[in-house]
């Protein structure tokens, strides 16, 4: 019989939901409390710490960069003062590409370390998993022509999404997690050794 998700992996899916509406509605004071002080972010466009993701976020947020998150379902799973969440996510990023609007959608998971310190569950490192992301022209009469090389430089996980920060300037990190591979079975050994 059902009787609803536990306290800690209630207030755990709390701190995932508030981290994406509260980093995309730009409330920055509310978006620093669901990290502890060390918290560390990684992105294709970031990687350090949490503090300063907070701080290039709002820059770009009040440049008019448009990355925003959607979020599905959540799992937990908790050992003592530690937790694990892996929830599954899209990161919707729109820009203007050769003079082109796009829409680019990358489907993954964010793999979330979790500490409960002083009785509050906050995120010490998020990193996310890149499954699979596609392209999107706005205009169907507009005609975009991609740069075969530049694309082929990113893992499929986020070949689109890497293109267009690329192009945007950001220096997109190479060989990050996707669905399978090393590098998310190196992020699931970190997993396994966080929860002890």
């Amino acid at each position: 019989m059902f009787h609803g998700m536990d306290p800690d992996r209630a207030a755990i899916r709390e701190v995932v939901e508030n981290w994406a509406l509260w980093r995309d509605a730009g409330d920055w004071e509310r978006f620093a409390t669901v990290w502890h002080a060390d918290g560390h972010m990684s992105a294709t466009w970031f990687q350090g710490p949490a503090r300063d993701f907070i701080a290039v976020s709002r820059e770009g947020f009040e440049r008019g960069v448009s990355i925003l998150h959607f979020l599905g379902g959540t799992t937990v799973d908790v050992r003592g003062e530690r937790a694990i969440a892996q929830t599954k996510m899209t990161i919707l990023q729109r820009a203007a590409i050769d003079g082109v609007d796009v829409d680019v959608d990358c489907l993954g998971r964010f793999y979330d370390f979790f500490e409960r310190r002083a009785g509050a569950w906050r995120i010490v490192r998020r990193q996310p998993i890149y499954e699979k992301d596609r392209l999107l022209v706005l205009d169907p009469a507009a005609r975009l022509t991609l740069d075969r090389a530049l694309l082929e430089r990113f893992p499929l996980g986020y070949r689109h999404l890497g293109y267009v920060q690329t192009k945007l300037g950001f220096d997109v990190r190479l060989g990050l997690p996707g669905l399978t591979g090393e590098a998310v079975a190196a992020l699931y050994a970190q997993g396994r050794e966080w929860l002890g």
